[in-house]
């Protein structure tokens, strides 16, 4: 079935716009990541790297799925009270659960230290980043409102821009003056504060949030209840590791690996821009009885994610030494072995494309629940048993091996239950040729060329460059490409004829 141009034009747009704020928002991260490690000594920065895990991990627990299921029923409504009424559920369940994951951490906050931090003195580190948690969960809760409106620019302004912005700001004055490692703690909870402020405010002019309202507890709760547990075996799957570490080897060792993870990790970014508006898109055409859209348009988007993300993949794969050691500096290049294995891991994501997303907008979040589940116990797994022998490089290899069968479970769920997959003639040649032609030469230019923090770009520049020319003479291209073509030439003000060419006609 052909793509509808309304449909995939509204989703390229958008995922443009999220790229852009994706990677000022991934930018301003790993900045704020190479501040506080080259500020701060390696183990300081895994003291960090622990804390921000339990952080990551108590939000996502507090959710309690809504991340999901406010945009999902937004989408779905179109009575302001209805919407008003989507969002005020989504304050008050995750609110109540947010306060109580508090409670409890801060009451045991010295039990937790002692087990995976090496010193005491970072008990108020800990706590810090705690009391961030339930302004981090209403955040959260008003950027899905915002998501379910599809409303693209508010998210990258709330969550891609100001948020990372004034964080690095807060974080780079405090360090400043001298607070050591606290200052982080510090940087996240005011941000925390601000970012709820601002979000709200942002939502406001969408929607006036006072008014009458309809909550939807039962549904939503009945939707959001298999992923609760799912969303949280989802973020256990990335954070895991960083536990693990933390409790079986030294706070160095935790900061060599969260050095390597983020880096892996940035190749989501391409994932998560197509992302935010395919949730109540796919959703909507679910409800419309239009499943082949959805399957045609999955396909398309996960071509040009694969594109889009193999550069990056194999700078990180073959150059993983030099990336660290130009971006965190040389104490950090012995976490090339780590970084190379996780971003073959983080790599099947793009190949998968929007899997999980798909389900859920189909309403099958139990299935969403079974294959987070399966990834979490190999991750688990494995990670007991590598950990503690093989340390960073023992997580790594759990941590691929969870996504690579996390991806290869969704895909055949989805392909045998509902007909949907993300391979087609073209996304299928575009797999293949890609890195048979690519990694063989760049596997030998590594062995005679270094990347500096100089060149990192431009090398990446031109893989990508010879990727999409790749993919246009060896037959990748479909008509439906005549679409994202559109939407390049339009946003640069350019035309590229020699491309059109190798797009065929319908």
């Amino acid at each position: 079935m052909a793509v509808k141009d309304s449909d995939i034009s509204t989703l390229l747009s958008s995922a443009s716009l999220v790229f852009a704020g994706a990677v000022l928002g991934s930018a301003s991260k790993l900045i704020e990541r190479i501040i506080v490690a080259r500020t701060l000594s390696p183990e300081a920065y895994g003291e960090v790297s622990i804390a921000l895990t339990v952080l990551t991990f108590s939000v996502t627990m507090a959710m309690v799925g809504f991340n999901q299921g406010v945009p999902r029923y937004v989408s779905r409504f179109d009575d302001e009270k209805d919407v008003r009424g989507v969002w005020v559920t989504g304050l008050l369940v995750p609110g109540l659960v947010s306060l109580l994951v508090v409670a409890g951490l801060v009451l045991n906050a010295e039990w937790i230290v002692s087990r995976f931090f090496e010193g005491m003195g970072s008990v108020e580190l800990l706590i810090l980043f705690v009391l961030a948690i339930p302004f981090t969960v209403g955040s959260l809760v008003g950027i899905g409102t915002i998501r379910g409106l599809e409303n693209t620019i508010y998210k990258t302004y709330a969550q891609d821009l100001f948020h990372p912005g004034v964080r690095i700001a807060l974080l780079v004055a405090l360090l400043g003056v001298g607070m050591g490692i606290d200052a982080v703690g510090y940087a996240y909870l005011l941000t925390a504060i601000g970012f709820f402020v601002f979000t709200h405010v942002l939502l406001n002019r969408l929607i006036p949030l006072v008014g009458e309202f309809e909550t939807h507890v039962t549904e939503m709760v009945k939707f959001s209840a298999p992923l609760v547990i799912s969303t949280v075996l989802a973020r256990l799957l990335t954070k895991t590791d960083t536990l693990m570490m933390g409790y079986f080897r030294t706070s160095f060792e935790v900061g060599q690996y969260s050095a390597a993870f983020p880096l892996a990790n940035g190749m989501v970014i391409i994932l998560s821009a197509f992302g935010f508006i395919y949730l109540p898109l796919a959703s909507r055409l679910d409800a419309n009885g239009e499943r082949e859209e959805i399957d045609a348009i999955y396909k398309l988007t996960t071509k040009w994610i694969f594109v889009i993300t193999f550069p990056l993949f194999v700078t990180l794969l073959l150059f993983p030494a030099d990336v660290l050691g130009a971006i965190f500096g040389a104490e950090y290049r012995q976490a090339a072995l780590p970084l190379a294995i996780l971003s073959l891991g983080f790599f099947t994501n793009a190949a998968g494309g929007r899997n999980r997303e798909t389900l859920s907008a189909l309403g099958y979040t139990g299935f969403i629940l079974l294959t987070n589940a399966i990834a979490f116990a190999l991750n688990f797994a494995l990670n007991l048993l590598l950990i503690p022998q093989y340390g960073a490089e023992g997580a790594a290899v759990a941590s691929a091996a969870s996504y690579v069968t996390l991806n290869l479970t969704v895909i055949v769920i989805l392909a045998a239950k509902f007909d949907i997959s993300p391979f087609s003639p073209w996304s299928v040649r575009t797999f293949v040729v890609l890195p048979a032609a690519v990694l063989p030469v760049a596997a030998l230019l590594s062995q005679w060329v270094s990347l500096s923090a100089l060149t990192l770009l431009p090398f990446m520049a031109v893989v990508g460059i010879a990727s999409v020319y790749l993919a246009a003479v060896t037959g990748c291209l479909q008509p439906e490409d005549e679409i994202p073509l559109d939407l390049v030439e339009d946003r640069l003000g350019i035309t590229l004829p020699y491309l059109r060419r190798f797009i065929p006609d319908e």
